[in-house]
């Protein structure tokens, strides 16, 4: 072999810069995969909407249960592939699968830290959401966590199916821990390779100021955009209707005058009004005699007065008397038009919505049962000890208070049920009142 078969090192550097280059563009080109690759910019923003109007109203249904201010904003829209979840998700976190049983064929994923689990849970319970850093999520937390969730995605399908224009239900959600470095929850993800993932920030009060991950299949995100995106293009579609409208209407104008010559026989009750009409022709630019007067009551514009002389002057007389009617001549009668008020229609708003009541029959309400109450001094209270005795100011016997959220609405009778003290409801409010007191 010669010399010339041999590679100089200048060349051998050459090579493995241009290996190196191009393994470089390789895993360039290999990279993550971009949300434009599959989502428009049109359909990212119709996304993006659709989150913020639907979890809006889950906000308000958590702030109801919690009894804290909620705010869930600022979507942010993105793709992630199956092999990125162990990276995004590293510690465990707590995932809520929901199924779409109508108005759509998909499932929602919704993923929050453990933390923010915890801190739901304690409110949800009446606690005060201030949680160790090393408490675990019992079975009670999860359970309360999903009751959670399940006012908030019913909310949530409310809001589609308002957005949608159709009826939207969903199965009641499921919950499990998800901790993928451990292959744990792993089996409840859907089985699709790469994910819409909708980011939202989750404020609750001064005690979480976290984020809250939605996850969605990139066909079930797309048939949603479809379906918003059709039913914007089918609405301006009845827009060009309404102008032949108002063409029809001065056909029917000119109609009318021979539909109103018809009531001759009443001419003669109605002589005497015929004499304010002398002054009316100051509304005539035309300066015909006082049948110009007759026609404008009829709702007429100028036109009909050169038609109208020709043949029936001697049957307007008779509709003259509207004339001083209208134009303030007698206002006895323009008084008799204020009676046709309709008050009694408010009392179809007492009536309960029924779509909306059933969204709120899961939500734990606190029931108190009051023996009594009685004011004492602040010395009377230090002397308390075992055995003292207080008196309230109810008689024996007298019914009991039942109160709700600490608002009254029925009263009973304590009874003994198996070693427990309970209450027999003799009196109690309509459902509607209370409704109202609950409010």
């Amino acid at each position: 072999m010669t010399s010339k078969d041999y590679l100089s090192q200048e060349e051998i550097d050459a090579l493995l810069r241009q290996t190196s280059e191009d393994f470089s563009g390789a895993s360039s080109s290999d990279g993550p995969p971009s949300v434009d690759d599959y989502l428009s910019p049109i359909e990212q923003d119709a996304l993006g909407e659709i989150g913020n109007i639907t979890f809006g109203s889950a906000a308000t249904a958590l702030s109801t249960l919690l009894g804290k201010k909620v705010d869930i904003t600022t979507p942010k829209v993105s793709i992630i592939a199956r092999e990125e979840l162990e990276r995004e998700f590293p510690r465990p976190h707590v995932a809520i699968h929901v199924n779409y049983v109508d108005g759509f064929d998909g499932i929602n994923l919704l993923v929050i830290k453990t933390k923010d689990a915890q801190v739901i849970a304690d409110l949800m319970m009446g606690g005060t959401g201030n949680v160790a850093e090393d408490s675990e999520l019992s079975d009670i937390h999860i359970s309360a966590v999903q009751e959670a969730m399940n006012q908030m995605m019913g909310s949530s399908a409310t809001s589609m199916s308002t957005i949608f224009n159709r009826f939207v239900n969903i199965s009641p959600p499921g919950i499990n821990i998800l901790d993928l470095p451990n292959g744990e929850g792993k089996d409840q993800l859907p089985r699709e390779e790469v994910f819409v993932k909708i980011s939202f920030r989750l404020i609750i009060g001064d005690l979480i100021d976290s984020t809250l991950m939605q996850l969605l299949a990139v066909s079930f995100s797309k048939e949603m955009v479809n379906i918003l995106l059709g039913g914007t293009d089918v609405q301006p579609e009845p827009a060009p209707v309404s102008p032949p409208a108002p063409a029809q209407e001065p056909q029917q104008h000119y109609e009318q005058p021979p539909m109103r010559q018809e009531p001759d026989p009443m001419a003669g009750y109605n002589h005497a009004p015929m004499a304010p009409q002398m002054p009316m022709p100051q509304y005539d630019p035309y300066g015909q005699p006082p049948m110009m007067h007759q026609q404008p009551p009829m709702g007429q514009p100028y036109q009909q007065p050169y038609q109208q002389p020709m043949y029936q002057q001697p049957m307007y007389p008779p509709q003259q008397p509207p004339i001083p009617q209208n134009y303030g001549g007698i206002p006895g009668r323009s008084v008799n038009v204020a009676p046709a008020q309709f008050g009694n229609l408010t009392g179809a708003s007492m009536q309960p919505d029924d779509s909306n009541l059933n969204l709120l029959l899961d939500i734990p309400l606190k029931v108190t049962v009051e023996l009594g109450r009685t004011k004492k001094l602040i010395k009377d209270i230090l002397e308390f000890s075992q055995g003292s005795i207080i008196e309230l100011d109810k008689l024996a016997g007298e019914p009991v208070d039942i109160l709700v959220n600490n608002k009254l609405i029925a009263k009973g009778e304590v009874v003994v049920i198996d070693e427990n003290f309970g209450v027999r409801v003799t009196d109690i409010i309509s459902q509607m009142d209370r409704i109202q007191k609950l409010q």
